[in-house]
């Protein structure tokens, strides 16, 4: 029932937000773009803060004082789930986009939020789609726009990391922002954990330390990925 429930909620809250995306159009007419930013984040933070109330879930993060306050950062999270999305817009109080599988622009006003928080959708099917992608989400960040990725590629679904692909790297390393990493623990217990059917779990979040990597040398560049593997790995726990 809870399952029948969220994915009413879920319809209902969505449609509820066709007028907020008018105002944005009002002030993007306007001129009137950094708040027109505020009020995409505000929005957003708030949609998918109610997703993750009505499943009956509680998230408890740690390391929220390591969110940097100014300038672009590219957060590298695990993935658990396909709550991880949500559970990032509304606990990390930065606006930010991500990179997200092409398919994803088959969700009615969902694609146009995503589109407005300045979302890269890759087709992974090709090689052409991928770097397409990393090349685009690094001219964005060097515009000043954070995102998050996965570099696992896919839901892990369970406690186990899967390989970090190195490439997904480069949107830090080429334009020399910060990395944040990003420990998502229990999210997978939400839904994937049992048949995609809805049932509340407690969830942390934890946010390390930002990585700078302007000065890396070519051998810390290389060992980057297994270093916030590593670092990332050591908070996941039954």
């Amino acid at each position: 029932m809870r399952t029948v429930m969220w994915f009413i909620s879920f319809a209902v809250t969505l449609i509820g937000t066709i007028p907020k995306l008018w105002h944005v159009k009002s002030l993007e007419s306007r001129g009137k773009q950094e708040e027109c930013e505020k009020y995409i984040h505000q929005v957003t933070s708030k949609w998918a803060r109610g997703t993750i109330k009505h499943s009956g879930s509680t998230i408890q993060v740690h390391g929220i004082e390591n969110i940097p306050q100014e300038g672009a950062v590219v957060f590298i999270s695990n993935h658990q789930g396909n709550f991880d999305i949500p559970i990032l817009i509304s606990y990390i109080d930065k606006p930010k986009g991500f990179i997200a599988k092409i398919e994803t622009l088959r969700i009615p006003i969902v694609r146009n939020w995503m589109h407005l928080i300045h979302c890269i959708f890759m087709d992974r099917s090709t090689l052409k789609g991928s770097a397409g992608a990393i090349i685009e989400g690094i001219n964005l960040i060097k515009n000043g726009h954070s995102l998050v990725i996965f570099p696992e590629g896919t839901r892990s679904k369970g406690i186990q990391m899967g390989e970090f692909k190195s490439a997904s790297f480069k949107l830090a390393t080429k334009p020399k922002v910060p990395i944040v990493p990003i420990t998502i623990n229990g999210s997978y217990k939400i839904m994937e954990q049992n048949n995609n059917k809805i049932k509340p779990a407690k969830v942390d979040l934890y946010v390390h330390p930002a990585i700078e990597t302007k000065d890396l040398s070519k051998e810390e560049l290389e060992q980057l990925p297994e270093k916030i593997y590593k670092l990332i790995a050591s908070k996941l726990h039954s």
